[in-house]
């Protein structure tokens, strides 16, 4: 059977490909390869200015042409190295030997061809990788796929700022807010854990086999190779990788890095599991409407239904996601001695573990596309709720030493129905000023919004 999107094992390749069509070149198998020739590149090209009699600087015809080799790399030049592969079983070494055979026809090439991965463990070439790949999957699709979420979360809250909403804690009705301030509320969670996000710094580590320099002082002795190592992993990009500097590690970096990276995304990511939950509840409420796609079906025997299904996919996605990245956010920095394997075959999955959480925000924007606020329905249920005035009637009560206030109120209204009749019955026979009388008596469960709108219009 031919691998297609209809024989995929994976949702990611399959179903939902065409969604994910950004993320795949930087974090596929091909996107490791891309990044492992760009970081022997930078890396021969860096040797080639060190100052060692044995490898004088190269042309910028050579320089060139190297990184071409980086910038014109197609999935014609990923399977060629696989081929190599075949051979080796090892897929650094392919790497290397790829990029040799580019060398042909170019004799200061050819005779230097040595210093290809010279002095480098694989690890070496493999974490300057996987971190050129999460930083690049991150700041070009993760982080504008949640910052689009976040735009569309900050217009809302700021149309709905004031338009009045029943709470309800436990699943009983509670003080009023503001559709928009709730949404407020999910956005500067989502803001902070945004921030979050793009604070992690992406390390990269060039010491050798386990951390400590000996090929390269075997070499040359008195040369500053850990000065080096960290000017090529500092400086920018194409001079260098554009990372930041590990100074201490076995033969793999850490990880701890990359852990709190999947942390922080799996946070940004429970955020949205909560607001998903939350608009699938309203929407079945009835606070929210969803438009109507021509054609599309609800239920395949039930024609009235139209399902909050972009929000549960989004939950059901998230939730993938999360449980990957805690995976390797537990797994990644635990290593036997000086190296185990477990990293390598785990690491082949960041991409699907943002996969699902960058699919997941494509749900998550096309189900906010599509709400319509009933304000209505709204209305309603803040009319059938005057119970939610007890809090600010015996608060008042309290403010003027009526005694027993909370008790009073809760004998009137504590499971049972209240309407506007019998709170101001209460209210008339206050022992109160006649202002805050009044006050209290014009107030409506829709008005008891306190500072809502406020707070939602100014985040």
């Amino acid at each position: 059977m031919k691998t297609s999107a209809l024989t995929a094992l994976s949702p990611l390749d399959g179903r939902y490909a065409a969604k994910l069509a950004t993320l795949r070149p930087l974090l596929s198998e091909y996107g490791y390869m891309h990044r492992r020739v760009q970081v022997e590149v930078t890396w021969f090209i860096a040797l080639s200015d060190a100052g060692f009699a044995e490898f004088a600087p190269l042309s910028e015809a050579d320089r060139a042409y190297l990184l071409g080799l980086v910038a014109d790399f197609d999935e014609e030049d990923c399977a060629a190295i696989k081929q190599y592969e075949k051979t080796t079983n090892h897929d650094v070494k392919a790497v290397e030997y790829w990029i040799k055979a580019q060398f042909q026809g170019r004799p200061a090439l050819e005779q230097a061809a040595e210093f290809v991965h010279f002095a480098c463990t694989s690890e070496d070439i493999n974490n300057t990788s996987h971190a050129l790949q999460l930083k690049a999957g991150r700041d070009q699709v993760l982080l504008p796929a949640l910052r689009a979420i976040i735009a569309t979360l900050r217009a809302m809250a700021h149309q709905y700022a004031a338009v009045p909403m029943l709470s309800r804690t436990h699943g009983q009705t509670a003080s009023p807010t503001t559709v928009g301030k709730e949404i407020a509320n999910v956005l500067a969670r989502l803001q902070t854990a945004c921030e979050r996000i793009a604070g992690v710094q992406p390390l990269g580590k060039m010491n050798g086999a386990v951390g400590n320099y000996n090929a390269h002082l075997a070499a040359w002795p008195d040369f500053d190779w850990e000065a080096f190592a960290r000017r090529v992993i500092e400086s920018p990009e194409p001079e260098g990788l554009g990372l930041a500097f590990q100074p201490y590690s076995i033969q793999i970096e850490p990880h701890d890095w990359m852990a709190e990276l999947f942390d922080a995304i799996a946070r940004a990511n429970t955020i949205l599991i909560d607001f998903s939950r939350d608009v699938w509840g309203y929407v079945s409420l009835g606070y929210f409407k969803q438009k109507l796609k021509e054609g599309e079906i609800g239920s395949s025997t039930m024609p009235h239904k139209v399902n909050p299904i972009d929000f549960e996919n989004a939950e059901g996605n998230l939730g993938l996601a999360n449980a990957l990245l805690r995976h390797l956010a537990e797994k990644l920095p635990i290593s036997r001695w000086q190296r185990d394997l477990t990293d390598s075959t785990v690491l082949r999955n960041i991409g699907v573990a943002l996969g699902y959480a960058v699919l997941a925000c494509h749900s998550l924007s096309t189900g906010l596309g599509k709400l319509e606020l009933n304000e209505e329905r709204l209305a309603q249920d803040l009319d059938h709720a005057w119970e939610v005035l007890a809090e600010p009637i015996q608060t008042v009560m309290r403010r003027y030493g009526v005694p027993g206030a909370y008790e009073k109120l809760k004998a009137v209204t504590r499971g049972k129905s209240v309407d506007a009749q019998a709170l101001h019955a209460l209210i008339a026979g206050l022992d109160i000023p006649r202002a805050d009388k009044d006050r209290l008596l014009a107030l409506t469960p829709a008005g008891y919004i306190g500072k809502a709108a406020e707070l939602a219009r100014r985040i």
